[in-house]
């Protein structure tokens, strides 16, 4: 677990300067809990889902959090697989027992199909295996408190491309999009924003990952990988030289004949 601290310094910038990309969640005020043993990975957690306007309570151990849910009520659970005093399948369990319908998030350093499986099996809703990003982590929370407040969007349509955001999944005209996780971030980030301009600083933040940072050099690369799976007439990234990208706002061929655009 402790291979997560490899570029620590790189990973809390983008936790500092996560509120430029303005994912501030504007709904009522959501509780999430943590249960985390590393506590420099629960707190740069901490720091960045503070940012993005939850409340956030942390816990180092199963049997606290075990605690913790019985005794508050919280929107979002994100859970340790390894914890100590209990482990994170056995916190989800009980948790479950009790008939709470808490989202769960569950993180392990394990990236097992047999893992994954018990813990989806148990109750969980969502699974991240580490190392991970960090923007990743916040795009799956913002999809699992969503769908928990009740039938919010999920979707991001633009023409013929869409993005799943529960299901990390694109697709182009109906076809699923063979992206990477990178690339599906890149594509996030652009879809949320468009025909506005992102810098490559915004990128680099938002595809800031635990271990790893990712360089302006790198975010081209990416951007160039991502037009060729995703171009067509009606979808274009556009390059600002010096500046960033945008992606170019989605004219309806059909409301333009009517004059509606």
């Amino acid at each position: 677990m402790r291979r997560l601290a490899g570029g620590l310094c790189g990973a809390l910038d983008c936790v500092r300067r996560s509120s430029r990309l303005g994912h501030k969640h504007t709904g009522p005020l959501m509780r999430i809990l943590i249960a985390e043993d590393d506590a420099v990975l629960a707190d740069g957690l901490s720091r960045s889902l503070r940012a993005g306007g939850y409340a956030v309570d942390v816990v180092g151990s199963g049997d606290a959090a075990d605690t913790a849910l019985v005794a508050q009520s919280f929107d979002l659970l994100i859970l340790d697989v390894g914890l100590p005093r209990m482990s994170g399948l056995e916190v989800l369990k009980r948790m479950r027992a009790r008939n709470s319908t808490v989202p769960v998030l569950i993180l392990t350093a394990a990236d097992s199909v047999e893992q994954r499986v018990k813990g989806l099996d148990l109750g969980a809703d969502d699974y991240m295996a580490k190392p991970f990003a960090l923007s990743e982590l916040e795009a799956r929370v913002r999809a699992l408190t969503r769908r928990a407040a009740g039938g919010a969007q999920t979707t991001i349509k633009h023409g013929p491309l869409t993005l799943d955001q529960v299901g990390h999944a694109a697709f182009l005209n109906d076809k699923m999009l063979d992206l990477s996780a990178r690339e599906l971030s890149l594509l996030e980030i652009l879809l949320q924003r468009p025909g506005r301009l992102v810098s490559k600083e915004q990128l680099v933040d938002h595809m800031c990952s635990w271990g790893e940072e990712v360089s302006t050099n790198a975010i081209e690369v990416y951007v160039h990988r991502l037009r060729k799976k995703i171009e067509t007439d009606a979808v274009r990234i556009v390059t600002v030289r010096g500046l960033g990208y945008y992606l170019e706002r989605f004219a309806d061929p059909a409301a333009e004949a009517a004059g509606n655009v």
